[in-house]
């Protein structure tokens, strides 16, 4: 495509040059990558059959986490499948419209998935602290469109990430010092003003990241003004541990979130390896780990899942 400057063309092909600095051991590196790449789609393809299968698991606080892990699922096949063949086949060319939809779909997931876990802290809040109420409250309508407005609102703030790369000048390298076509990390190449996506991307940034965690923090500290009034220590302990799984989560998914986000807007202008690591982890560890945590700590996925792994005669305990 030309743009408005006819000498500057936007490339065919980027390239994404991996881990800078440790190309040399990317096959080693690509270890604990398809390890995490095989516990993702094993862990979230597991929990979507259990939550479709089994009728007591057609629940709002289940529905949310089927969510979860189809943008976990859909995380991980944008992502990893490319990062792999780097690291084992040096595959590191790829098309400037399959960058952009790469960017595309992890922005949008991304911003989805922040997205889902409001709505879990939601759930949560009022399932702790209006019990009588979450009935009436999170009918299967209102579930709904709680879930399309999750979808809407990604799509709507990412949206414009590609269309912004896209009409930027290309004139110097197209090599991505990256592992995926991240926003920033593209329109770093760009030769001309880049004053608007920069704004734009922070502002994005600012509004899921600490409006979303705000909305969770007031959650939890309702939940917390409310466990305290309860009046047995096993009461408080039944109601954490409803929690639990959420908080793990939560620090997953924020906690590399934001370190990666101020490393690509405060960072050096050339990314560091750990810089890669860190986005690297941003998208590795929720797709991963969100399954094995809400297995262990949620007790109907763990009886379903023991039912059908165990000989008929055994009973769950």
């Amino acid at each position: 495509m030309i743009l408005s400057n006819n000498s500057h063309l936007f490339p065919h092909t980027f390239f994404l040059a991996g881990i800078p600095g440790l190309t040399a051991a990317h096959i080693w590196i690509s270890l604990p990558f398809c390890f995490m790449f095989f516990l993702a789609l094993t862990g979230n393809s597991v929990l979507l059959f259990l939550i479709w299968t089994e009728h007591s698991l057609h629940q709002t606080m289940f529905f949310f986490l089927a969510m979860l892990s189809f943008v976990d699922l859909v995380l991980s096949l944008s992502t990893l499948p490319k990062m792999l063949a780097i690291f084992w086949f040096d595959a590191t060319a790829i098309s400037s419209y399959s960058c952009l939809s790469q960017m595309f779909f992890i922005h949008t997931f991304s911003a989805m998935e922040s997205g889902v876990l409001v709505a879990m802290a939601l759930d949560r809040f009022v399932a702790i602290c209006n019990p009588l109420r979450y009935a009436p409250i999170l009918i299967p309508v209102v579930v709904a469109k709680i879930g399309g407005l999750v979808v809407l609102r990604a799509v709507g703030l990412t949206i414009s990430f590609p269309s912004l790369a896209h009409r930027l000048p290309y004139c110097g390298s197209h090599t991505i010092a990256y592992t995926y076509c991240e926003h920033m990390a593209v329109v770093k190449l760009a030769c001309g003003a880049t004053t608007v996506d920069n704004l734009y991307a922070f502002a994005v940034a600012v509004f899921l990241g600490v409006g979303d965690v705000a909305f969770i923090a007031y959650s939890y500290g309702q939940i917390v003004r409310t466990v305290t009034h309860f009046p047995s220590p096993e009461a408080c302990a039944k109601a954490g541990s409803t929690c639990m799984a959420h908080v793990c989560v939560i620090f997953f998914f924020y906690g590399p979130g934001f370190l990666s986000v101020v490393m690509q807007h405060f960072g050096p202008p050339t990314a560091s390896a750990a810089k890669v690591f860190l986005a690297n982890l941003y998208l590795l560890f929720p797709p991963a780990l969100d399954p094995l945590v809400y297995g262990i700590k949620t007790k109907q996925i763990r009886e379903r899942l023991f039912t059908i792994l165990s000989p008929k005669w055994i009973e769950p305990t």
